[in-house]
């Protein structure tokens, strides 16, 4: 990724101030650390150890925490264990040198830390995992104090990255509630496919913006990044306690009928129904609106596609019920 487009994906808008918290028994790393985001709107915390730490995380709202993992006294995963209770929200990551990455792996995988950067970082890495983590940061803690009103809204801010999705959770919203009458679900499981329509792509806040409005097909390190948004909005729906449907849409709605989606290639009736559901809407939503690389199609055209895929990309039970209401006009 060029200068550019890192510098694009630094340009997190920032309502209010919020604070980095960076742990290292160097102060001279921690000197250096300071002057990386001096021009940056984010007030940077630092401490010396794992316990001068903890007594800024007691006292103070902190969005990031970024600690060394070799420390005397209390080492970055006991800090950041601790750091987990004391701010459940606070994103956290861990700096770590080449012949210890197996550790950070390993918190990784327990839950306990976001991402490592291995020491010495690079100046344009460090800098986009700290802002990613301030993004994710903002939008568990929206998704967690919204209410309705405000998940539509957020789910329109994100829209706002990519310039040709204009109205597209709405849409699939609509498509995918009329489904889930014709099946007879229940209230509560309507609520959860509404609020999982508006939120299926907002793991897309971490995909550059370049990707997103990239004029023309995408490369295979391209399609990579954006193929991790299902990944990375699932993460941000549990963070923020949303129901197991809403995650299972934000996390499935890529997966195809006959196993060949993503992200991890379920089957047929393995994947959730509620995600099944909005794979359709979405799915027709996309052929019937403009994209960068096309064209929009005409309403017939994008009906022969879903024929065409009934067991391929889509449930053959759920593309038939959606046909049939395009056919009734039932959908706009």
């Amino acid at each position: 990724m060029n200068g550019s487009s890192i510098e694009q994906d630094q340009s997190v808008s920032m309502d209010e101030t919020v604070t980095v918290l960076f742990v290292d028994d160097e102060q001279n790393i921690l000197n250096a650390i300071k002057r990386l985001f001096i021009e940056d709107d984010i007030e940077i915390l630092t401490a010396t150890s794992g316990h001068e730490a903890l007594d800024i995380l007691k006292n103070n709202d902190i969005s990031v925490i970024v600690s060394d993992n070799l420390m005397p006294g209390m080492n970055g995963i006991e800090f950041l264990l601790k750091a987990k209770v004391l701010s459940p929200d606070a994103v956290r990551i861990m700096l770590t040198g080449c012949n210890d990455i197996q550790s950070a792996i390993n918190a990784i995988n327990r839950g306990e830390v976001y991402k490592f950067i291995t020491k010495p970082w690079d100046n344009d890495e460090l800098r986009n995992v700290v802002f990613e983590g301030v993004k994710r940061h903002r939008m568990v803690q929206s998704i967690m104090h919204a209410d309705e009103y405000a998940l539509c809204s957020l789910a329109q801010t994100i829209e706002l990255k990519d310039a040709y999705t204009k109205g597209h959770c709405d849409r699939v919203e609509e498509y995918a509630l009329a489904i889930a009458d014709v099946l007879g679900l229940d209230d509560t499981l309507k609520e959860y496919i509404k609020q999982g329509s508006w939120l299926h792509d907002c793991g897309k806040i971490g995909v550059p913006e370049a990707i997103l409005n990239y004029d023309g097909p995408l490369s295979a390190e391209q399609m990579d990044v954006v193929k991790k948004h299902p990944c990375w909005g699932a993460d941000v729906a549990r963070s923020a306690h949303l129901s197991k449907p809403v995650v299972n849409i934000i996390l499935y709605h890529h997966e195809h009928f006959d196993g060949t989606g993503y992200p991890i290639g379920l089957k047929g009736e393995d994947i959730p129904l509620e995600a099944r559901i909005v794979n359709v809407a979405d799915i027709f939503d996309a052929l019937t609106s403009e994209r960068p690389y096309r064209r929009k199609m005409l309403r017939e055209k994008a009906i022969q596609i879903l024929i065409e895929n009934r067991g391929t990309y889509s449930d053959p039970k759920i593309i038939d019920i959606f046909i049939d209401l395009l056919k009734q006009e039932k959908i706009k």
